[in-house]
């Protein structure tokens, strides 16, 4: 009998998040779809299951620490594992900016959600992934959270000074670092993967790729088989980001 692995990505009911999801259900996968908006997360399973695929919608928001422990009581109910997270919710603040400049409030949001939802996710989520025979954890982070990048003026990211949006995933990527050693020996494995610029309502629709380019390198990390279960990278389309 084929083993039918069950995925969380959160923040799944547009961009990225929403592509992650859909290509998982191409791939077989039962997918859970994240999100605070009941609309909107209805919507999004409504548009998945009338392509045929195995779609449910979970309430999860990453600043009400409640909510993360009640979906994971769902999840166990339903399922008694979680084979994939993708650790996809994130936002960004227009106060946001250079260290002298970026609101203190914003970048306490930023952190907030980015980091610590994140890490609250994982943590409720880790029991059930334990219990899968193979679990992948998949942080969705980006270039711009490379210190190596972000101090060298020959970089593309250079003048990218956003202080609480880069923090967030430098946060993130160590989060990945400790985890991956933490867990290291176990079934589960974690990675930190860079979708790229892509054009979603987080960049203000700007960006080199469409959200069906940028989930594609997420759900390979999501999907990755026994031979190929490398644990605790940063990587891009383009290969390993530096640190």
């Amino acid at each position: 009998m084929t083993h039918q692995r069950i995925a969380l990505v959160t923040g799944a009911n547009k961009g990225i998040g929403l592509e992650i999801a859909r290509q998982l259900a191409q791939h077989g996968v039962t997918v859970l779809i994240g999100a605070r908006d009941a609309a909107r997360a209805a919507a999004a399973v409504a548009d998945l299951a009338a392509q045929g695929l195995t779609v449910q919608s979970l309430a999860i928001d990453l600043d009400d620490h409640a909510s993360i422990a009640a979906a994971a009581r769902t999840i166990d109910a339903r399922y008694g594992r979680l084979d994939i997270l993708v650790n996809n919710a994130g936002i960004v603040d227009g106060a946001d900016g250079p260290p002298s400049l970026a609101g203190p409030d914003a970048v306490r949001r930023i952190m907030d959600t980015n980091f610590i939802g994140t890490l609250a996710v994982t943590q409720a989520m880790l029991p059930l992934l334990r219990k899968a025979p193979a679990a992948r954890i998949v942080n969705l982070s980006s270039s711009l959270a490379s210190l190596t990048l972000n101090g060298d003026p020959a970089s593309p990211y250079y003048d990218a000074r956003l202080i609480g949006y880069n923090a967030s995933k430098a946060a993130v990527n160590m989060l990945t670092v400790q985890l991956a050693q933490e867990l290291r020996g176990s079934a589960v494995v974690v990675n930190a993967v860079s979708p790229g610029y892509v054009r979603t309502d987080l960049t203000g629709h700007r960006g080199f790729m469409s959200a069906e380019e940028g989930a594609r390198l997420p759900v390979h990390y999501a999907l990755l088989a026994g031979h190929d279960a490398v644990s605790g990278t940063f990587v891009e389309a383009s290969g390993v980001t530096p640190w």
